[in-house]
């Protein structure tokens, strides 16, 4: 057993450290690359994934969950071979864990499920020493044994491949039970090549792309959060000079493979053959050759393969060292290459602290990537610089004239500047590419209804909610439209499917509150407040409304006490004093409502309506001071 293990050593070998000073030295180089955003925002896809995600947020770890699974199933087939005390032979037990794993594996990331494939390549040429260089001579000479010594010595060889081919074939079926037959729709953008009508032209660009994906191991300092939309042109003819790229990544990899198999170094092909077993293997599922995935470049397919790109790589300057008596020389270039990755990482890592760090970031490497200029836009929306978002988006619809999601938000500044017609010609246009887009078809309607299109614009949140069924915010801009229209049963019905479908959308029962409050059904509107408050009971905008609705009612210790948590809330709101003063000045209590008055005043000295109740509050106390005299 003990020459057993001596042999899987030296293929896999362990650390030449002692274990806590490998795990210390592989957690302090981790530390020094990304300590730099440990703090920093959740940003791009980290908001669907996390922020808004109501079941876990371990979603957003599917890549490292994957890849923790994947190296423990591996791990647990080499212990497989480690638990026998005889050459060739394995433990059943760790095969079969290690398919669970590899399973577990999948259920993370699909590309998970390649490690059963990585190790039956592991087990026929590195614990079964094939040689294809020795098969290739014994059938040139036409000798019958084609057996060679290695694969006699591994009996249970059928057995395991029939164990792999078996729990993959399971996984498999399982994950189209639950998730069906094939792979989600894409569309053009996401994967251009995919969809090129030529398969030359197809075959052509999946291969630049692998030299790209290539390129980015050996050299990361093209880095950018998406990939799609037109940030990598299609390359349409052979005389393309990016096709020198994918002419040097076949010649270095057909040297490699044929090193794999024919080398006479048996050593040396189960190092090359391991090494690209983890580089090529786990990429396979993103390589568009057995269905059509839905990016160009992904980083994140990477992860894996970089485990067998840092063995090709070890292996080369371990060979290059025996061969050279530069060996300082070899050392520096190692610590060089280190440094150098280290340092990218750590510049890498800064720019994933915010957004607005990395989608800028992404300029300098995608300038034609229409999403890239929708996403530095829509930050700058977000922090309210909108003339410089307006730039962007419109750079994006430009670099790609049919994103209806730039149009849309281009669309909504516009509306916002009172830029309405050209607001409405975007957004129809919008509808028109993605006649399913429901919230332009809202937008549009709100634009319509600004310009007292009605009609149109009742027709616009009509297709809107057609299209998505559960659309509160459509339902309360609809209410708003009735409203408008004095169309009072149809708004409170329209604000009322708002807040069934969203109970918390402050915004529509306060207009219900509004309504019923202003049409005199001040029994109704303080039903609908009271129900509010039960479900929004932190909402001062609602206890405004509901505390105006019950002063109206005579109900004033009541609606003293509301007006009062409102302006606890929010103490320097002008029309929260100036309706309070309102109240004490119904109520009799003239020299509180005196002090609402003036507050009021000071916070908002434009308010005509207060002014005039403070003048109307004055008189009376000048009066009551004369008789009182």
């Amino acid at each position: 057993m003990a020459e057993w293990d001596a042999s899987l050593d030296h293929v896999i070998p362990s650390s030449l450290l002692p274990p806590f000073w490998a795990k210390f030295l592989v957690g302090f180089a981790s530390l020094v690359c990304f300590a730099w955003s440990y703090d920093g925002d959740f940003v791009f896809d980290d908001s669907e994934a996390i922020v808004n995600n109501k079941v876990a947020g371990v979603v957003g770890r599917a890549d490292l969950l994957g890849a923790l699974f994947f190296l423990l199933s591996f791990l647990g087939y080499c212990k497989a071979f480690r638990e026998t005390n005889k050459e060739g032979t394995h433990s059943t037990f760790w095969v079969l864990l290690s398919i669970l794993l590899g399973a577990v594996a999948m259920l993370c990331k699909e590309q998970g499920i390649t490690v059963l494939g990585l190790n039956a390549i592991f087990d026929i040429f590195v614990i079964g020493k094939l040689n294809v260089l020795e098969i290739v001579r014994k059938l040139l000479h036409k000798n019958r044994s084609l057996e060679s010594p290695g694969m006699l010595r591994t009996g249970g060889l059928l057995f395991r491949m029939t164990l792999l081919a078996l729990g993959g074939a399971g996984v498999l079926y399982v994950r189209w039970k639950i998730m069906g037959t094939g792979p989600p729709a894409f569309t053009e953008v996401d994967n251009p090549a995919s969809f090129a009508d030529s398969v030359l032209v197809r075959a052509i660009n999946y291969n630049y792309y692998y030299s790209l994906n290539a390129w980015l191991l050996l050299c990361p300092w093209w880095l950018c959060f998406d990939w799609s939309m037109g940030c990598i042109p299609l390359i349409k003819s052979v005389g393309d000079w990016r096709v020198i790229g994918l002419a040097a990544l076949w010649f270095c990899l057909i040297g490699l493979i044929c090193q794999a198999l024919c080398s006479e170094d048996s050593h040396k092909r189960r190092i090359l053959t391991l090494g690209l077993g983890f580089l090529i293997i786990p990429f396979l599922p993103a390589s568009n050759l057995f269905f059509r995935v839905g990016f160009v470049v992904a980083e994140r397919v990477l992860y894996l393969p970089s485990a067998g790109y840092c063995m090709l790589l070890t292996f080369g300057f371990a060979a290059l060292s025996k061969h050279t008596k530069k060996k300082k020389l070899i050392a520096a270039l190692i610590l060089g290459i280190l440094f150098l990755n280290t340092l990218r990482c750590v510049v890498r890592s800064g720019e994933w602290r915010s957004e607005d760090q990395l989608f800028r970031s992404a300029l300098s490497v995608c300038p034609l990537n229409a999403k890239v200029h929708y996403n530095v836009g829509k930050n700058l929306a977000d922090k309210g610089n909108q003339t410089a978002a307006i730039r962007y988006y419109r750079e994006a619809v430009r670099l790609n004239p049919k994103y209806v999601h730039a149009m849309n938000n281009l669309g909504n500044i516009l509306k916002e500047r009172n830029e309405l017609q050209e607001a409405e010609e975007l957004l129809s246009l919008a509808v028109q590419i993605q006649p399913d887009f429901a919230a332009a078809w809202m937008n549009l309607g709100i634009v319509q209804n600004s310009l007292k299109r009605f009609q149109a614009a009742e027709q616009s949140y009509r297709t809107a909610i057609k299209h998505r069924r559960k659309y509160p915010d459509c339902y309360y801009n609809l209410g708003r439209l009735y409203a408008d229209l004095n169309r009072h049963v149809d708004a409170l019905n329209a604000w009322r499917n708002a807040t069934v479908l969203k109970p918390e959308h402050s915004l529509a029962w306060n207009n219900m509150i509004i309504l019923l409050d202003n049409t005199g059904n001040l029994a109704q509107a303080e039903a609908v407040g009271r129900e509010a408050l039960e479900l929004i009971p932190n909402d001062h905008s609602l206890m405004f409304s509901l505390a105006n609705v019950l002063g109206k009612s005579q109900k004033y210790k009541e609606s003293e006490a509301l007006f009062l948590k409102a302006i606890k809330a929010h103490p320097n709101t002008a029309s929260y004093h100036g309706n309070l003063a309102v109240l004490y000045h119904r109520w009799g209590h003239l020299n509180l409502a005196k002090k609402h008055y003036e507050i009021s005043l000071r916070l908002d000295p434009t308010a005509s309506g207060t002014k005039e109740n403070y003048g109307l509050l004055r008189r009376k106390l000048e009066q009551m001071q004369k008789k009182n005299i």
